[in-house]
């Protein structure tokens, strides 16, 4: 799939062009879009090939899978209608999800995703929308409809593809983090907010423990999921409450 870092006029003829898009962008700029076969999230943080990590709030990140699709389909789940997001996929194809960070969506689906009918089954990959650092308080994640033109904060956005005969979709996890050899950390409740830690067993303030470890939270905790590794990152950390 071929992935762009382009500005907003060339997204433009892309989508009245007719391309199908997976976009990634500042919500302005995903706003000033027309109507067309798109999904998109808010975040103004890429990766781009020729220049590493960027922050733009006028470009916007674009995967076009047009010529890899035989078409596509945008579906819109609540946190109560996302147990059906495996069963409703392509049987032959995948599915690209967005949610918003921190909405009572993504906070359902990070939970409940594994005890889902027929999860893993078919293929399911995506991102979770954001705002620039900036904005934390002022502004709140969203994703877009691009057939509609909703923007929506408290909602996933699936676009689903079919793939033509004689194409299979293969998902894989690239992750440049791994588990260190240090202290094994647990929590005992589910959330984005944690104010204690289990440190190999005991009982601690996470915040104090972070503090007094000097723990760099600009690189995330890697935890071990059914042999995966997925990354969590920090946001903040309250040094005054804990």
């Amino acid at each position: 799939m071929q992935q762009t870092i382009s500005t907003v006029a060339d997204i433009k003829q892309k989508i009245e062009a007719g391309r199908k898009l997976l976009l990634a962008g500042d919500e302005e700029a995903l706003r000033s879009l027309p109507k067309g076969d798109w999904i998109a999230g808010t975040i103004p943080y890429f990766i781009a090939a020729d220049k590493g990590g960027m922050v733009s709030r006028e470009m916007i990140c674009a995967t076009d899978i047009t010529d890899y699709t035989a078409g596509i389909e945008i579906a819109v789940y609540d946190a109560n209608g996302l147990a059906r997001i495996y069963t409703e996929g392509p049987k032959h194809g995948f599915s690209f999800i967005i949610l918003p960070a921190a909405s009572k969506t993504h906070l359902s689906f990070a939970l409940n995703a594994p005890n889902y009918k027929d999860f893993g089954v078919r293929p399911l990959i995506g991102w979770v929308a954001g705002v620039h650092l900036s904005d934390l308080g002022k502004k709140t994640p969203k994703v877009v409809n691009g057939q509609t033109g909703e923007v929506l904060e408290d909602a996933a956005l699936v676009l689903q593809a079919q793939l033509p005969p004689g194409k299979v979709a293969e998902i894989g996890i690239i992750n440049l983090f791994e588990q260190g050899d240090g202290d094994i950390l647990s929590f005992g409740s589910d959330g984005f907010s944690a104010k204690d830690v289990l440190v190999n067993g005991e009982k601690r303030n996470f915040a104090a423990y972070i503090m007094k470890n000097k723990l760099d939270t600009k690189l995330p905790l890697v935890a071990d999921y059914y042999g995966a590794m997925v990354n969590i990152s920090f946001q903040d950390v309250d040094e005054v409450e804990g």
